[in-house]
């Protein structure tokens, strides 16, 4: 891939951008799940399955732009998909045993 530098020369572009350039479309947003509560009845209340749908939309857009950059350093694959498993399971519950009433 090339293009043109202001003097007009051509320059060659990073061939990790190339790369990029004729990757595959990224795969289409997942449905939410549906949201539960720990005794699994469907949390009911729209207001906060909005804040959650809103939250994992966009998390997983986070995740999917560092997944990306990290490929493009030249990171491996599994390492990575390894640290945002890590990143998940090591999140800590402020609120143990408390659960809002809906």
């Amino acid at each position: 891939m090339t293009g043109k530098n202001t003097t007009g020369s051509k320059v060659q572009a990073h061939p990790d951008r190339a790369k990029a350039s004729n990757s595959p479309a990224p795969t289409p947003p997942r449905t939410p799940p549906v949201w539960r509560k720990d005794d699994g009845a469907p949390v009911s209340c729209l207001e906060k399955i909005k804040v959650l749908n809103e939250n994992y939309a966009e998390l997983r857009q986070t995740a999917q732009d560092a997944f990306e950059d990290a490929l493009l350093i030249g990171c491996s694959e599994a390492q990575v998909r390894e640290v945002l498993r890590e990143l998940v399971d090591g999140l800590v519950n402020p609120y143990p045993g408390k659960a809002p009433p809906e």
